[in-house]
């Protein structure tokens, strides 16, 4: 079994986008100071980690995925010295830190790109994937080819945004002689630059890294993903022994290829998940008519998420966690017209999943999608996803103290926003369930990240869903049924239960039978 850093099976992850988060200086823009002055906010929510955005030096095109320099933070967070301080005050919290770390591409102001496309050979001349002016590649994946305006000829690839050259890995099949082949050694000292980086940061303290399109280092893979895996693999083996405690959570969509690279947490999201757009509504918010499991509608599909769910677990035991998320930087936020029931439900359901969990700010107090806005810094349609956190009724929502005109993004302009301050008055809240859901799950074994799962009642365009957490000291029953209906499920074997977690009408259980009430989440123990 390969190792997984043991703090894992008991991680609460929250994500910070570090400039909507908190404002100290008051500039308009959340900064590093912002976020030390919450943990205390945070640990009290019951979360014990935190995934931070990109804080590293950076001209902004793409929101700080454009790294200009990997181990400096950008003069707008911060200080290296504030940064240290996060991670010493996380630490003597029990908390643990993860950086985003951008692996397959720099912005073009990273003194690497600037000496790579230089006319003179160099060492940076092969960081980079170089064809010449008439070259095309037709099977550029995600990105594609620019032209070189200064200094060296010819054209480079780009993973997203032009401004944002690819590294070179090499690629899985050589077509053409401007391209090296995955495992050469100008791809091998791309690798050894990634794990200077990594070092750099794991020295100072910080517990490991969420890798942004980890999936996508060497270029023209096909089906499978070798020579990507083969480098995370390289990477990781470095890690289990120099770094054992720390850890990555994947931005790949595809557990078995991602544990096979070494990753131990791979998100469960909408790359490649075949039940995830089943059972969430993460589309365009102006688009009411869908019909995902969680609504109270009832006319979603469980089935093929629970299939889907069993087949990883099973493809993965003991190599690696799934990672469920409320929510992130990349796609919208839950409906504006969604009732708190259904975040609620929601959340019971994710938090009682198995795997490491992660929350995205905002979505403890059910912060709503802000329609309309411009893109800033390279944030197309998710603009509206990545609005200043809302802690008061204080001036704008109380995350700056600057000119409302002088904010990174426009708050949520609603003057029935939901607030930090309001819901932790109100101890029916979303963010009191919150704290709820997440003291149960940590009083529960059965609920760690590494304890059995099995779907006990899982159907068709039926509901409610149900499902078992196990380990050997406790067995958990979960009944979910966002529906705004009555509904049953039958087991087909004599349940002993006893409730121990109910939200809304709750459920009843008669021999082999549960019975829930409209928009209800229950978890009942197995009495032995």
């Amino acid at each position: 079994m390969k190792h997984l850093a043991k703090w894992l099976d008991d991680a609460l992850f929250y994500e910070i986008y570090p400039q909507s988060y908190l404002d100290t200086n008051s500039d308009g823009i959340g900064d590093l100071n912002g976020v030390i002055e919450k943990l205390d906010y945070i640990n009290g929510l019951g979360f014990n980690a935190i995934w931070l955005n990109p804080c590293f030096d950076s001209p902004f095109c793409d929101a700080g995925y454009d790294v200009r320099d990997y181990k400096k933070i950008a003069p707008r967070y911060g200080t290296m010295e504030d940064m240290q301080r996060l991670i010493d005050e996380m630490h003597s919290r029990g908390m643990h830190l993860f950086l985003d770390l951008v692996a397959g591409h720099t912005s073009e102001e990273h003194e690497w790109f600037k000496a790579s496309k230089s006319s003179a050979d160099n060492e940076f001349s092969d960081r980079y994937i170089w064809a010449g002016e008439d070259d095309v590649f037709k099977n550029a994946g995600i990105g594609g080819m620019a032209k070189n305006t200064e200094g060296r000829k010819g054209k480079y690839h780009y993973n997203f945004f032009t401004v944002q050259p690819s590294l070179n890995f090499g690629f899985a099949e050589v077509t053409a002689p401007w391209q090296t082949p995955a495992g050469s050694p100008a791809a091998k000292r791309t690798t050894e630059a990634i794990k200077d980086i990594i070092r750099f940061w794991c020295l100072k303290g910080v517990d490991g890294f969420r890798v942004d399109m980890a999936y996508s280092l060497v270029k023209a893979e096909k089906e499978g993903r070798a020579g990507t895996i083969a480098v995370w693999q390289d990477i990781f083996a470095m890690m289990d022994e120099e770094f054992p405690e720390c850890a990555m959570v994947s931005e790949w969509g595809n557990a078995r290829e991602s544990s096979l690279a070494g990753f131990p947490m791979d998100f469960y999201m909408q790359m490649n998940s075949l039940g995830f757009g089943d059972m969430f509504d993460y589309g365009d918010p102006e688009d009411v008519d869908g019909t995902p499991f969680f609504s109270e509608k009832g006319e979603g599909n469980a089935a093929v998420f629970a299939k889907d769910i069993t087949r990883l677990l099973s493809e993965n035991a003991g190599r690696g966690y799934l990672s469920f998320i409320t929510g992130n930087h990349d796609i919208h936020r839950r409906p504006r017209c969604l009732p708190d029931a259904q975040f609620k439900i929601t959340y019971g359901f994710i938090y009682t999943m198995p795997g490491v969990p992660f929350m995205y700010y905002g979505d403890e107090i059910g912060m709503r999608e802000v329609l309309d806005l411009d893109p800033v810094e390279g944030s197309m349609y998710r603009t509206g996803a990545r609005t200043p956190m809302q802690w008061s009724s204080a001036e704008n929502a109380g995350f700056s103290q600057a000119d409302e005109d002088e904010l990174y993004i426009p708050l949520d302009s609603d003057k029935n926003r939901p607030t930090v301050e309001q819901q932790l008055a109100d101890s029916d809240s979303i963010l009191n369930f919150v704290k709820s859901i997440l003291a149960f799950r940590k009083a529960n074994p059965a609920l760690k990240a590494s304890a059995g799962t099995e779907f006990l009642f899982a159907q068709e365009d039926t509901y409610p869903l149900v499902y078992r957490r196990f380990c050997a000291e406790q067995s958990l029953i979960v009944a979910v049924n966002p529906a705004d209906r009555a509904v049953s499920a039958d087991i087909s074997r004599e349940l002993r239960l006893k409730p121990v977690f109910v939200f809304g009408g709750g459920a009843q259980v008669n021999a082999s039978k549960i019975e829930m009430q409209p928009q209800s989440f229950a978890i009942f123990e197995e009495i032995r």
